[in-house]
């Protein structure tokens, strides 16, 4: 297994990308080779069932999950990894096939503390939020620290808040920057292989761009993180393989999760509402200003708060900004939307649970403008899915979905988002 894996390691080096994720036979073989580890491989063993599986309910995942979970209860064993160890490997899949091993050891004496640790910052609940919250109005100790601590939103507040200045390097793409040059179409079938598809971004020369990802790493050099600016950016079909291979360049690493990336910084003139979105999803802070005096190269510092851009370690103001909303500054904290949007469900219900109002930690949506004329068909139709009459522009709502449609070419990359978001159902 590891000389095939060794193998698969150099030909991806040839093309310049990290090695795929592992598959559930690979888990497989790597578990056999964890209960006896071969002399001087200990180390790299530990480092690929730690950092090389995909989270969620992928079925790499199940095949970990399973072994960490007879690890933690004494059902198997490996000289490299003892019961506490498992339980911190099982805490960082997100969710799916680890939460039903986490919430049986909330009644083990040894482990109890450590499956409540790795709980209180898991949020991919769903439907095992009721065996906690049973657990808990029993007399659990633990599970009433779980509930405690989603009730507080630990989960958000662990995390850093975003610096008042943030300094980056800059990549300027003038004119517009269209999905299709970020994701272009005729390279579509390594879409699902974010890494090797990131390459094909900027492939076609333009001003400004003559080898995108050797001028992105010769700006890392710099030791500032480096935000893509564009006078237009994000137009054409809505591909959220165009923000994958921006986040491959721009954001950073994902801990325990192979081959993801996430947050980064986009600014332009204009951005594209779709594109805007799915980089808010993925934990980027993209906003809009003046891009006129912003070139490649230039070091600047973005004051978050005060909503100014200026000359890397000087007051000289280069371009004002506004935030689309306050909740984008939550949205980079909690990791992206799509946690945000998941870990403050999780904290709401803990609360309504727990007779506690409704929390405080978190920034506030600007309700829509009030308005006493009716609702047209697609407010209705839109407003059902979220339990109201009718939603207005510009108000906030998180609709619910029972079914997930997907064309062409992005299928295998929404099967993954799914698995990364522990959609069992």
């Amino acid at each position: 297994m590891l000389e095939a894996y060794r193998k698969h390691v150099a030909e991806r080096a040839e093309l310049g990308v990290v090695p795929k994720p592992l598959s559930a036979d690979q888990v497989a073989d790597l578990i056999e080779l964890l209960k006896t580890p071969p002399a001087g491989e200990e180390e790299f063993l530990v480092d690929l069932i730690s950092n090389r599986v995909p989270p969620g309910v992928d079925e790499a995942a199940y095949v970990k999950a399973g072994f960490l979970s007879a690890v933690a209860k004494g059902e198997a064993e490996s000289p490299l990894i003892d019961k506490k160890f498992a339980v911190k490997l099982l805490g960082t899949m997100l969710g799916g096939y680890n939460i039903a091993t986490l919430i049986d050891l909330l009644d083990d004496g040894e482990l109890v503390d450590f499956a409540a640790d790795e709980l209180c910052h898991t949020m991919l609940m769903f439907d095992a939020f009721h065996d906690v919250a049973e657990k808990a109005d029993g007399g659990n100790a633990a599970a009433k620290r779980v509930m405690t601590s989603w009730a507080d939103a630990e989960w958000f507040t662990s995390k850093n808040e975003i610096p008042e200045v943030m300094t980056v390097a800059v990549y300027k793409v003038p004119g517009e920057t269209n999905t299709d040059d970020l994701s272009p179409a005729q390279d579509a079938w390594s879409r699902p292989d974010i890494p090797l598809h990131a390459k094909a971004m900027y492939k076609n020369p333009r001003e400004g761009v003559n080898n995108a990802e050797e001028q992105i790493n010769e700006l890392e050099r710099t030791g500032h993180a480096v935000a893509l600016v564009g006078d237009v950016m994000g137009t054409g079909s809505s591909r959220k393989s165009a923000t994958n291979s921006v986040l491959w360049y721009i954001g950073d690493d994902l801990p325990y999760i192979p081959n993801k990336r996430s947050g980064g910084v986009c600014i332009a003139g204009k951005i594209a509402p779709i594109f805007f979105n799915t980089m808010e999803d993925a934990g980027a802070l993209p906003f809009e200003c003046d891009v006129d005096n912003l070139n490649t190269g230039d070091i600047i510092d973005i004051r978050v708060y005060d909503g100014k851009i200026v000359r890397h370690g000087t007051d000289e103001v280069i371009s004002e900004f506004e935030l689309k909303t306050e909740v984008l500054l939550d949205e980079v904290r909690a990791g992206g939307r799509i946690p945000l949007i998941i870990g403050r469900g999780l904290t709401q219900r803990a609360r309504e649970h727990m007779g506690l109002d409704t929390s405080t930690v978190f920034r506030a949506p600007v309700i829509g403008e009030e308005s006493d004329k009716g609702y047209t068909l697609a407010q209705k139709m839109v407003g059902r899915a979220c339990g109201v009459d009718g939603v207005r522009p510009g108000s906030y709502c998180e609709p619910k979905m029972t079914t997930v449609g997907s064309q062409d070419t992005t299928g295998p990359m929404t099967r993954d988002e799914l698995k990364d978001l522990a959609c069992l159902g």
